[in-house]
């Protein structure tokens, strides 16, 4: 009997080992941490073999093959261990993709992942499709091909998650933009990160599609080195499309074949330049699936968000309060800023991952009068903007966060949690951070 150990015992190494379990393998969990209550039920339920708190080698050493979950480095002891002896290491979609024959749209781009995936599974949802949304996102994409049964899956994929991946087949392929992000992952190279996002091409044919952005500079210096077999269908904001999406005279208008949709910009659900984007991306794909106009239409204008991005929570005392806690880099920083008309109390820190500040810097200078710091260790911050902002705090809470910004917010301001970094240092994961940043602002 063929032997995998899943390395990981968080959503994705759980439903590895319940999709391995099914599938008759001799199945073995092992975490370097400590594994929630929840996932340990599941894997008694399904009589899996675990480990907590250790990697024990002579149980990992001899698996045919490992499942790798996407936060545990290349470089962790125990992968470097594998390496040398030769033994198969996968991701969780590389190996729930062998035993899945459903359509995948496959999502990914430093910002508006979660977003535009979210976006276009509620578009299938709506045009009366079978459709599960995994990924990088919800419940696992292996545990739903062990569980579930759908026709189709969008999969919002992150680069850690591609890196992984080697026979998998996207049927749709989306990326949306390329910014320096998780340079710490890619040994601070810019190029090492941009190849790791254009694997979501990899091994399409001729009647598969590659939906991109033609604005985004990084995309467009790279893509003619990949070679494609697939359908290229761009999206833009600043050039008429022939085949794909533009927009024009405040309306937005997607062609595909003979095939034309429109609609007016301010129709759209998502405000925001980058929403734009995110619309126009989602347009594309419901017009390669032949779906309707007046779906796609009502699907774009009446989508309401995600929860953690640019997410409004409340006001008080005059003070708008929102939560972008899902912004882990700085680009979405900027798109954060450059949406908020006025000024700005900006909550930011956590653990920087090779952050380039220079892209916001002309924004801070702008729109934002004070910064909270929320980290562990925020000189990286603190001396990137002491010179064009005059107040910066340092906490060491989201509750304080929140007290200090109200504090130092005049009455019309945007108090803005917009991180540009991991939660790791203070908080579980980004959403433990909004969560107690959303608690925080209700109790003030």
């Amino acid at each position: 009997m063929k032997r995998v150990v899943v390395l990981g015992g968080g959503e994705s190494g759980i439903g590895s080992a319940v999709l391995a379990k099914t599938k008759n393998f001799d199945v073995f969990l092992s975490d370097k941490g400590k594994i929630s209550d929840e996932h340990k039920k599941i894997l008694a339920q399904y009589k899996v073999d675990f480990e907590e708190n250790r990697h024990t080698e002579n149980k990992i050493l001899n698996a045919d093959e490992i499942i790798k979950s996407p936060g545990i480095p290349d470089k962790a002891p125990v992968v470097l261990k594998l390496k040398e002896k030769g033994i198969n290491i996968v991701s969780e979609i590389e190996f729930a993709g062998r035993y899945c024959d459903a359509k995948k749209i496959c999502i990914t781009g430093s910002n508006g992942k979660t977003t535009t995936a979210t976006l276009i599974c509620f578009l299938l949802k709506n045009a009366g499709v079978n459709v599960g949304l995994a990924g990088n996102i919800g419940k696992s994409f292996a545990l739903q091909v062990a569980t579930e049964n759908h026709d189709y899956y969008v999969l919002e994929l992150s680069s850690f998650q591609l890196d992984g991946m080697y026979e998998f087949k996207a049927d749709i392929a989306v990326l949306l933009n390329i910014t320096p992000d998780h340079l710490d992952r890619y040994d601070y190279k810019l190029e090492n990160y941009v190849r790791s996002k254009f694997r979501i091409t990899q091994n399409m044919d001729d009647d598969d599609c590659f939906i991109f952005c033609a604005d985004d500079t990084i995309t467009m210096a790279h893509i003619e080195e990949i070679v494609l077999k697939a359908k290229m269908l761009p999206f833009s904001r600043k050039t008429n499309i022939i085949q794909g999406s533009y927009t024009e005279n405040e309306s937005l208008f997607t062609k595909i074949n003979n095939n034309t949709f429109s609609m007016l910009i301010d129709d759209l659900s998502l405000k925001g330049k980058h929403n734009i984007y995110n619309s126009m991306a989602a347009a594309i794909t419901g017009k390669v699936l032949n779906i309707k106009n007046e779906v796609i239409r009502q699907s774009l204008s009446t989508f309401k968000g995600v929860e953690h991005r640019l997410e409004f929570v409340l006001s008080v005392g005059g003070i708008k309060f929102i939560n972008d806690s899902k912004a882990t880099n700085v680009n979405s920083v900027w798109y954060a800023l450059d949406s908020i008309n006025g000024k700005i109390v900006w909550i930011a820190g956590g653990t920087d991952k090779g952050n380039d500040y220079g892209e916001i810097m002309d924004l801070v200078k702008e729109k934002v009068h004070a910064i909270v710091c929320l980290g562990v260790d925020n000189s990286k911050i603190i001396s990137q903007f002491k010179s064009i902002v005059p107040v910066i705090a340092e906490t060491d809470s989201a509750q304080n966060a929140v007290e200090k910004s109200y504090e130092l917010a005049y009455p019309g301001d945007t108090v803005l949690l917009s991180p540009a970094c991991a939660s790791f240092d203070l908080f579980e994961n980004y959403e433990d951070r909004g969560e107690q940043f959303k608690k925080a602002v209700r109790n003030l």
